[in-house]
């Protein structure tokens, strides 16, 4: 418990440290803007800021690779270039070409152009957007999870096959509980005895992919993975796709020829059809929607002490906060079961037998 409640405030201090500096700069620049700059996606690992003896404000962070495809050319190179400049105001010379980030979309300025230039929406109108093939923070996070998840499995694996193992340790002590409970409590019950095992690989996956990746997303300026709804959406997808691929006659039975009568069939079998959608949306909508809200949630109590600007209010913000950090460990498990059942759930409707 002291090593967790160290880790909480450590998370504490540095996205506190984080508001402050990004605050000070600008007081025009509404909290709201603030928090959907952390949890939104970025080409660069951002810690926090601090400001030096002259009173400069800089950042401290891990520049990653941006990656661009333009005109069947590919142009490379660090994010450092921009100096952690988001606004548009910074243009870099790269193999002849100019370059500008403006809210983390970097554009490709049109031939003589000098700068940005933007129109009364605030859109960008002298500048192309190349095809952004970058390592950003989403996807460097992803990767950290693949090698974890690796890491863990190989190893779990290893020592797995050894029989003389008579009580799990290390990684497989971590592994083995969740593995089983994964094939006892959720593909089992939901899709058979007969059908399961063909899909338990899939499920363990996507179970400790979501749940590994949910846990990063707690640490200091970890990526919002699991809140990126273009992963959400992914997800889902492959739950659809492997429910639709797997559905036996019953199941298109189900839905072209649904046990109604003849009369409401122009009604039914839409909706059957449009609940093939619907199910894996509601997966994907679910997993961004509750993960988003908890980042966003930490982050606006935390907000409350520079809004109100009161000494008083800091215990009662980092009571909350502690709290919600606690609950938040919980959710990176709980969404990661309930994925992974209800993606058990329709794999189990497709390919039940008639009974």
């Amino acid at each position: 418990m002291k090593h967790l409640t160290n880790f909480i405030i450590l998370c504490f201090f540095l996205i506190t440290s984080n508001l402050t500096a990004e605050s000070s700069k600008s007081s025009e620049k509404s909290f709201v803007d603030i928090i959907m700059h952390h949890i939104g996606d970025a080409h660069e690992l951002h810690f926090f800021n601090y400001t030096d003896k002259n009173n400069l404000t800089h950042s401290f962070s891990i520049p990653l690779p941006i990656i661009l495809f333009n005109n069947n050319e590919f142009d490379v190179f660090m994010s450092s270039e921009f100096h952690h400049n988001d606004d548009g105001s910074e243009v870099v010379n790269i193999n002849n070409k100019k370059f500008s980030k403006f809210h983390e979309t970097i554009y490709q300025l049109n031939y003589g152009e000098k700068k940005l230039l933007l129109n009364e929406n605030h859109e960008v109108i002298n500048a192309s957007k190349p095809l952004d093939l970058s390592i950003t923070k989403n996807v460097f996070s992803m990767f950290i999870s693949l090698l974890l998840l690796l890491l863990i499995f190989v190893s779990s694996g290893f020592k797995a096959k050894k029989e003389n193992i008579t009580i799990p340790n290390g990684f497989l002590s971590f592994t083995e509980p969740l593995v089983v409970f994964v094939r006892d409590n959720i593909a089992i019950p939901n899709i058979g005895v007969k059908n399961y095992k063909k899909f338990l690989p899939y499920l363990l996956t996507v179970f400790f992919f979501i749940f590994i990746n949910n846990l990063l997303g707690l640490i200091p300026s970890g990526a919002n993975l699991t809140g990126n709804i273009a992963v959400t959406l992914t997800l889902s997808f492959f739950t659809l796709f492997i429910t639709n691929i797997s559905g036996n006659k019953n199941y298109w039975k189900h839905i072209f020829m649904p046990s109604v009568p003849l009369v409401l069939y122009p009604i039914m079998v839409p909706i059957e059809i449009i609940g093939i959608i619907t199910k894996p949306f509601a997966l994907m909508i679910r997993l961004f929607a509750n993960i988003t809200a908890g980042h966003i949630i930490i982050l606006s109590l935390i907000s409350l002490i520079f809004i109100f600007k009161s000494i008083f209010i800091a215990p009662i913000s980092v009571g909350f906060v502690l709290f919600m950090n606690i609950l938040e460990l919980l959710v990176a498990l709980l969404q990661a079961y309930i994925f992974t059942l209800l993606s058990a759930l329709f794999i189990g409707q497709a390919v039940a037998e008639h009974h």
